[in-house]
């Protein structure tokens, strides 16, 4: 089984690609990478999952908008439960420009069998997409008080935000089920995934955003693994397939 993340760039901004594999119960990076267009994701994405091959795609964007102005509910849902951690999401709703790319992009994963699963049976193979929000799942899946705010503010303090996320994601999902190991060097069999230094990160905003858009596609990678190991025993699911929804790690 596998799991994508991906952290879609809702404009024209370019997009974080993660793939992890469940090989002998522990989870395995086999890719990090970043694309621009929607034409080159898909073929990242069909390079990865072969056409009857089980994999759950999750994407950081909404791509279920029904509503054509205001709020969805699983926007407000995530202001009422994760507001205190600074962890509500953006309004999505048919009028606002990302609306049209971030639709069609589910449609397009739709296209090629994967379905959405705001409700999974756990464990039983298929092919399957949900939409995710870093940001909460962030704070669950570490055990935090407030969001790691890595994406606003000056540099430096974006650098250091970034730092600890990478050690989080270091030190924490390894000890979680479904485990995570990845090597803080560089390997033969995992060439250039991490091909930074994360305490000699760059001092400049693009290249912050490249390594921020790697790892949060990771994270979403990760909770597409949890959602399918546990299904709801161990997540929150924010709304259901008609109101668009989103899909939250528990906490642990």
């Amino acid at each position: 089984m596998k799991f994508i993340g991906i952290d879609l760039g809702w404009k024209s901004q370019p997009s974080g690609l993660c793939c992890l594999e469940l090989i002998d119960g522990q989870l395995q990076l086999i890719d990090l990478d970043r694309q621009d267009a929607i034409a080159q994701i898909l073929n990242w994405l069909d390079t990865w999952v072969q056409p009857e091959e089980p994999a759950i795609i999750a994407v950081d964007a909404p791509t279920l908008i029904p509503n054509a102005t205001g709020s969805r509910l699983p926007d407000k849902l995530s202001h009422k439960y994760f507001g205190k951690y600074h962890a509500g999401c953006y309004p999505a709703n048919q009028n606002l420009p990302f609306a049209d790319r971030t639709i069609n992009f589910g449609l397009e994963l739709e296209s090629r069998g994967f379905a959405h699963a705001p409700t999974i049976e756990a464990k039983e193979l298929g092919k399957y997409q949900i939409e995710v929000f870093p940001h909460p799942a962030i704070v669950h899946l570490f055990g935090l008080e407030r969001i790691l705010k890595y994406k606003k503010g000056r540099i430096n303090e974006r650098r250091l935000e970034l730092i600890k996320l990478y050690e989080y994601i270091m030190e924490v999902l390894p000890t979680l089920e479904p485990s995570l190991k990845l090597n803080r060097t560089l390997t033969t069999q995992q060439p250039d995934l991490f091909p930074f230094d994360f305490f000699l990160l760059p001092t400049t905003g693009a290249a912050l955003k490249a390594i921020e858009d790697k790892l949060d596609s990771l994270i979403c990678a990760y909770v597409a693994a949890h959602w399918w190991y546990w299904g709801e025993q161990r997540n929150l699911v924010l709304g259901d397939r008609t109101t668009g929804y989103i899909v939250i790690p528990n906490k642990r």
